[in-house]
């Protein structure tokens, strides 16, 4: 699919009306599980918080992490999360240059 017929599905406004909502998603799921883990009370399943990453909620996600320091300890967060919204960001800039 080409960027011009993506925008005409998705126009840019609500795409990035999509993006912040996610980023504001990731970065409430970081603090409520790291207020949940204070209080030993049920957690937000890691799964949940790399699909948020992944469905565009990198920077809410990794600022989270990092503001609340949460799950700053594991490797795989600190790394994957990264990744992730490096590998998208990358992804899009090929597609826009195509």
């Amino acid at each position: 699919m080409s960027v011009e017929t993506f925008l005409q599905i998705f126009p840019l406004k609500y795409v990035i009306i999509y993006l912040v909502a996610i980023n504001i998603v990731g970065f409430l799921a970081m603090f409520i599980d790291k207020q949940k883990a204070k209080r030993g009370s049920w957690r937000i399943p890691e799964k949940t918080l790399f699909l948020l990453t992944f469905l565009g909620g990198g920077v809410g996600t990794i600022a989270g992490m990092y503001l609340f320091r949460h799950k700053t300890k594991k490797m795989r967060f600190t790394v994957g999360f990264p990744v992730i919204l490096i590998t998208e960001i990358a992804l899009v800039i090929y597609w826009v240059m195509q």
